[in-house]
């Protein structure tokens, strides 16, 4: 058997995207974990998804299905499906693999305590002040709008003051970014994400993660479409929001004023 140092190790494959966020590609997991068949690891990709649905937890959101092209012998290239997946998706997998191998022995414990270690963040950002989560959310919404920007980009978005709107309008009841500006009593180019509550910029920062996935899942090529799509995610954030309960959605404040969720 093959010594897992002399593989890539978890470490070497795994990736970062814009938003600081960890994540493998099943295709680089797969040999890592000594699996040479794509059929047979899907399978226990398979498996790690029920155990995932089985947990009450969502597997959209550790399972990201992509797309990418791979070379043959003829230099002939073929659309072959892969998987993004989060470290707990990849401590599924290892525990839903075959137990024989030590490799997966291995995995099943480095996922696992880098797991433990992202419980233990949470709990830490649970004792932060709420002007020390504005400032954590804000930093990681600057970042995930960047990357969103790029994305966008290569979707073919050229008005970018049309397209963010479209996702504003979908969140706030059909507000521009201005006419969020004015309900705040904003000064003229004051940012709106610098004044806005942990909670409300975790709302944004999930419309943004969420229209980002959606724009590469989907493969959207014109600027309508994705402004159509970053609406629509607006919308969907919105509705959860309002489910969540008026005492919840309360919540969402700054200091301006509160965010209106209904």
């Amino acid at each position: 058997m093959k010594n897992i140092d002399n593989n890539k190790s978890f470490e070497n494959i795994k990736h970062i995207d814009g938003n600081g966020v960890e994540f493998w590609y099943a295709r680089e997991l797969m040999p890592t974990l000594q699996y040479s068949n794509w059929q047979n690891f899907e399978k226990i990709i398979n498996k790690a998804k029920i155990s995932c649905e089985n947990s009450g937890i969502s597997v959209f959101e550790h399972f990201i299905d992509v797309n990418k092209l791979s070379k043959r012998a003829n230099n002939a290239e073929v659309e072959i499906k892969d998987y993004e997946l989060t470290r707990y998706a990849c401590y599924l997998i290892a525990q839903n693999g075959d137990s024989r191998k030590k490799v997966i022995a291995l995995a099943q414990t480095y996922f696992a305590v880098q797991t433990r270690k992202q419980e233990i963040t949470e709990k830490e950002y649970s004792m932060l002040t709420e002007d020390e989560k504005r400032f954590y959310q804000r930093d990681l919404t600057r970042k995930g709008n960047y990357s969103l920007n790029q994305t966008a980009k290569n979707a073919g978005v050229k008005n970018f003051d049309r397209f963010h709107n479209s996702g504003y309008k979908g969140l706030y009841n059909g507000e521009t970014a201005d006419d969020i500006a004015k309900r705040k009593g904003l000064r003229y180019r004051e940012d709106i994400l610098d004044n806005m509550g942990s909670e409300e910029l975790a709302a944004n920062l999930f419309r943004i993660t969420q229209t980002e996935s959606r724009l590469k899942r989907d493969k959207v090529d014109t600027e309508k479409k994705a402004c159509d799509t970053h609406n629509k995610i607006g919308k969907i954030v919105r509705k959860a929001i309002k489910e969540a309960g008026r005492n919840y959605a309360r919540r969402f404040v700054n200091t301006k004023e509160k965010f209106k969720a209904t």
